[in-house]
């Protein structure tokens, strides 16, 4: 698997100044955390759930998650099984005749699941990275990692958690605290399972009746905003104590009536894809750009999607600019351990070695992930080359 990968070779090198690097699923878990990118759903039960994962593998998407959890009906689980189960067995034998596959996660109800899927699929288990566990807290997600553990065991298969932190315990400011503490105390626990966190921005905003509308963001609702902060605070810190924290879903892909101004400038379009930022503002694509980055401000990487229409702008917008990787290197050049304050090569801004380090660390980690632009290159000329031709 590599970002980008679907992309021709020339095209390839006339974007990136480096470009991303390939991995497997076998890949160590700090290299597929942040690799995970834009995380796609698909509920199980889609007769043509095995079509439509080539499909979307072919268009650049390396993780997704098969889900008989929320998107589906209640009475619709034991079909969803059954269908899982036969379609991961097509994708098997997919992969077994050399055809490439994205990272696969199937996001549960139930620990009991866990073990019942994983010796329902047989030999093709191996072509799963692991379960997404819903509404974790420390009661409910502990069960969950029990069960993945001993279904890892009996399968021989390395399977990963990516709990998904939706409670309303972790929203409720008197419960918040304690709950936290009580998801840090489980994932630290089982921290070589534990490949992401994700966050249920949707289940948030039920427990108020919310739905934030597609020209603003999960950062302009309060309650949101806060929630996030504080997962950050306690589970995503750059001391080696914290995990990588996924961004919230994006909910719209069809055209709204807008009440405010498109918020994409002009000016990165101009002579050069003016089509892409009309088609952008009429699918309500500038409020996820806005979203992407500000995910990026505060702290999280990657994005769940429900749409594959959304793949495309997480990719462009997780790749590193030539600045950012110049600074980047220039910090964590090994005279600079000392500290020390120096101009960035680009001259606008001062790099402060020690407490630029982390951010450093962590941006040459999403370059290897996504790559790094060549100098001129931005997420326009990104973007315009990864949207799938229709």
């Amino acid at each position: 698997m590599q970002h980008f990968g679907h992309l021709a070779p020339e095209t390839r090198k006339a974007l990136f100044h480096q470009e991303p690097v390939e991995f497997t699923a076998d890949s160590p878990a700090r290299t597929l955390a942040v690799a995970l990118g834009a995380t796609l759903y698909s509920p199980a039960t889609r007769p043509s759930l095995a079509a439509d994962v080539l499909k979307q593998a072919g268009r650049g998407v390396l993780s997704m998650v098969l889900c008989l959890e929320d998107s589906i009906g209640d009475g619709d689980v034991e079909a969803g099984e059954e269908n899982l189960v036969r379609q991961l067995g097509l994708l098997d034998e997919a992969a077994a005749a050399g055809t490439g596959l994205p990272l696969l996660f199937v996001r549960v109800r139930t620990p009991g699941q866990i073990p019942d899927l994983v010796r329902r699929m047989g030999s093709a288990v191996h072509r799963l990275s692991g379960f997404v566990l819903p509404k974790f807290t420390e009661e409910r997600g502990v069960p969950f990692l029990e069960a993945l553990t001993a279904a890892e065991s009996d399968c021989s298969r390395r399977l990963f958690a990516m709990p998904v932190l939706e409670s309303p315990q972790l929203l409720h400011l008197e419960s918040r605290a304690e709950t936290l503490q009580g998801i840090a105390r489980a994932v630290d626990k089982y921290r070589d399972r534990v490949l992401a966190l994700r966050l249920g921005v949707t289940d948030f905003c039920s427990a108020y009746g919310l739905r934030r509308p597609p020209d603003m963001t999960a950062y302009d609702v309060q309650i949101v905003a806060s929630v996030i902060a504080d997962v950050v605070n306690v589970l995503g810190r750059a001391d080696g104590t914290g995990f990588t924290v996924t961004g919230p879903v994006w909910e719209y892909f069809r055209l709204h009536e807008r009440m405010f101004k498109p918020q994409l400038r002009r000016s990165p379009f101009l002579g050069r894809a003016e089509e892409l930022r009309t088609a952008l503002i009429e699918h309500d694509m500038d409020g996820l750009l806005r979203e992407i980055e500000l995910d990026r401000a505060n702290g999280l990487q990657g994005k769940t999607c429900i749409h594959p229409s959304h793949v495309a702008p997480v990719h462009a917008l997780s790749v590193v600019s030539h600045e950012e990787f110049s600074d980047a290197v220039d910090i964590l050049r090994p005279e600079r351990g000392d500290g020390g304050v120096l101009r960035s090569s680009y001259t606008n801004k001062m790099n402060e070695v020690k407490p630029h380090r982390a951010w450093a660390e962590r941006t040459l980690l999403r370059a290897e992930a996504f790559g790094v632009a060549r100098e001129g290159i931005g997420f326009v000329e990104l973007l315009t080359a990864s949207v799938p031709q229709t």
